[in-house]
């Protein structure tokens, strides 16, 4: 069937390279923009990853964008996903003992959701789980394939496949579980999973929010990230995780830290630091780091850095009066490096509506506390997870003002900020957050719970862990 084709909406094109490069000039119109692109069923569908870090939107609002998202998509496949929904009920599932799960991703490289991953997949139960990888993106050639490759039973590139035939690989090799990684984010073959290849179907890490829909069943997530009543704003049945969703391994190598001067900070001065990309800053929230730098003489504020946002954020502190030369911005590293410098923040700054999320936990690991405020949506509630699976729950705030007195509270009070580092390098290597062997139990609990729901012919429905977090 030919795609339907609808007008492009130039003006939400426009939202996301304005919100790329820190344009705030007509900031306070992108909200009623994006919910008139959503009501109007003339123009394409507005991607469901722009409304993540747009202020004011709800996560009903996101469920809905997603599922409008998806209809076109769907009208489009509907003969071929009718084929295969017939081909794939007279063709029986491979026998097996063990689960097999499957992964499905464009990121089996040098990205942030391997980064992640590597370690849980290297320490699940291989007797009671087969795991397959299916890839659709570039080999990066920095290494990290060839690790991701070796906890896989088998690794399969479906890059030059169409959606069809990767359908009908992944279910030639009997997946009982498929996994997506990605959501709707760059690059993304998520609409793989509309074509039904495998019973039990799954959203995990990639995308911080829901698919919409009916074509995934489950969605993995934690009870803080998605409280109980916020079910509704999800078409994924809930399934929750102990501690934090986000899984971080205790083996990411932290390289030496370097110098102040050589990364250009201050020696003696207060650095805070948001390494969060430049799309999810608003004004409010500079608004707040600038009065923060302002209320601490010397200090400054570190970024990481992007070519074409760099100028418009210096001419904003401008605005605020605060000098321009006092925000740093720091270049790419590879991320051992990366951690190493990390280490010389002394306290990360989050953002809101979308939160910290690879950012956030790796600042933990490195031993550097973080201020959050947490929202509503699954995408402004990750940095709140992540700190409570660390034992340092009392810096999540719950308004901006809150986050606003919290965090000028810490940048005043140096006895105070060294405790809190100091109890973080204490707890760390305890911390739920950093515990791959649990994780990977409780992810496996939650593969069983999935599966053995549905070889009881029972449909998905909210499961945690909390309660049976082990092996059978």
């Amino acid at each position: 069937m030919t795609p339907v084709r609808r007008p492009t909406d130039i003006a939400m094109k426009h939202y996301a390279r304005s919100r790329a490069w820190c344009e705030w000039e007509d900031f306070d119109r992108w909200k009623p923009r994006a919910l008139a692109s959503m009501a109007d069923s003339e123009k394409a569908a507005l991607s469901p990853f722009h409304l993540l870090s747009l202020p004011g939107i709800t996560a009903s609002q996101q469920r809905e964008c997603a599922t409008h998202w998806m209809a076109d998509r769907l009208l489009a496949s509907t003969q071929d996903r009718a084929a295969l929904a017939i081909e794939f009920a007279g063709a029986g599932v491979l026998p097996g003992d063990r689960i097999r799960i499957g992964y499905l991703s464009g990121d089996f490289q040098q990205h942030a959701t391997a980064l992640l991953l590597v370690e849980i997949l290297e320490a699940h139960d291989t007797r009671s789980f087969e795991l397959h990888g299916y890839s659709y993106g570039a080999d990066d050639g920095l290494g990290m394939r060839e690790r991701l490759r070796l906890p896989f039973t088998r690794f399969t590139d479906i890059s030059a496949l169409d959606d069809m035939q990767a359908a009908r690989a992944i279910h030639a090799d009997g997946i009982d579980i498929l996994v997506d990684l990605k959501g709707y984010t760059a690059g993304t073959r998520t609409a793989l999973l509309t074509y039904r290849p495998a019973p039990v179907q799954v959203s995990f890490l990639g995308y911080p929010g829901t698919l919409g829909g009916t074509f995934c069943d489950y969605l993995i997530s934690d009870h803080f990230v998605t409280p109980s009543d916020a079910a509704a704003d999800y078409s994924e049945a809930l399934a929750c995780m102990p501690a934090s969703y986000q899984p971080h391994g205790r083996c990411a190598e932290i390289g030496p830290m370097p110098s102040r001067a050589s990364a250009g900070l201050p020696e003696d001065a207060l650095v805070l630091c948001c390494f969060n990309q430049a799309y999810k800053f608003t004004p409010e929230i500079f608004d707040i780091w600038c009065a923060l730098l302002e209320s601490a003489p010397g200090s400054v504020l570190w970024l990481l850095r992007t070519e074409q946002a760099e100028g418009n954020l210096r001419r904003e502190a401008m605005r605020r009066g605060i000098s321009p030369d006092r925000l740093v911005f720091a270049d790419d590293l590879p991320q051992a490096a990366h951690l190493g410098r990390l280490q010389m923040a002394d306290l990360v700054l989050d953002t809101l509506p979308f939160n910290a999320h690879t950012t956030a936990s790796d600042a933990l690991w490195v031993g550097v506390p973080l201020v959050t405020c947490a929202g509503t949506t699954f995408a402004s509630r990750v940095a709140g997870s992540l700190l409570r699976a660390v034992g340092l729950g009392e810096l999540v705030t719950h308004s901006l003002g809150d986050y606003a007195a919290l965090a000028t509270a810490l940048v005043t009070d140096a006895p105070r900020l060294r405790s809190l580092r100091a109890r973080l390098a204490a707890q760390r290597m305890d911390a739920p957050l950093f515990d791959v062997v649990s994780y990977a139990a409780s992810l496996e609990s939650l593969f069983t719970q999935m599966w053995g729901r549905h070889r009881e012919g029972l449909p998905p429905q909210a499961i945690d862990t909390r309660s049976d977090a082990g092996r059978p």
